[in-house]
């Protein structure tokens, strides 16, 4: 844990606070994906208010995630610099957990924003590149874990865990769904061998 003046090293407590308000919208915005990609939730109107409501999660998400590495920037102990928070690996302080964090952030900027360039990049590709988004929160929770000076904490690994739980279950119906309709798919297109009528004469 953090020792001395807090108000010596207020950036990296709000650094950390941003961080922690990041993953926990990080995890709301992708558990909606998956609930309307699996189609888990249904109604009149739902899926819009789910899409709006996640579209907004996201973009408030990607602001926590920048102003999380920039208010660093200002830490006189740290002194990051500007590689230090954009560049994987390229900071001195826990730096694999670090990096790690830069290469989440990085990708979900990349996929959060990928949204408002669909019709550039067509719809299917934007939807193999949002299948990504799992691995950025699996991202951000091991540079949670890894580099924060509480991430080890008895209070942040079972809020992780609370956070985590729903989104396992749905990222599992998504894939046994996917799989299960791939499967009624490959049988409807598998050839229909019909039993050929016997011949007069051909049996002996």
């Amino acid at each position: 844990m953090i020792t001395g003046d807090p108000s010596q090293q207020v950036f990296w407590l709000a650094s950390r606070a941003l961080g922690i308000v990041a993953i926990v919208l990080l995890s709301i915005s992708v558990g909606l994906g998956l609930a309307m990609s699996g189609r888990i939730v249904r109604g009149p109107g739902v899926t819009a208010k789910l899409r709006r409501f996640h579209e907004a999660s996201t973009l408030v998400t990607l602001g926590l995630i920048l102003a999380h590495g920039t208010v660093l920037l200002a830490d006189g102990w740290l002194r990051p610099g500007l590689a230090g928070i954009a560049v994987p690996f390229a900071l001195g302080y826990r730096t694999l957990w670090t990096g790690i964090g830069v290469i989440g952030g990085w990708l979900a900027i990349i996929l959060g924003t990928s949204f408002y360039v669909r019709k550039w990049i067509g719809v299917r590709t934007w939807r193999r590149l949002h299948r990504w988004t799992v691995a950025v929160y699996a991202l951000a929770v091991v540079h949670t874990i890894g580099a924060g000076t509480d991430g080890r904490s008895g209070w942040m690994i079972a809020m992780l865990l609370v956070l985590a739980t729903p989104i396992a279950l749905a990222f599992t119906y998504r894939v046994l769904r996917g799989a299960a309709r791939t499967s009624a798919a490959a049988r409807r297109r598998a050839p229909q061998h019909a039993t050929a009528p016997a011949q007069p004469g051909a049996a002996r």
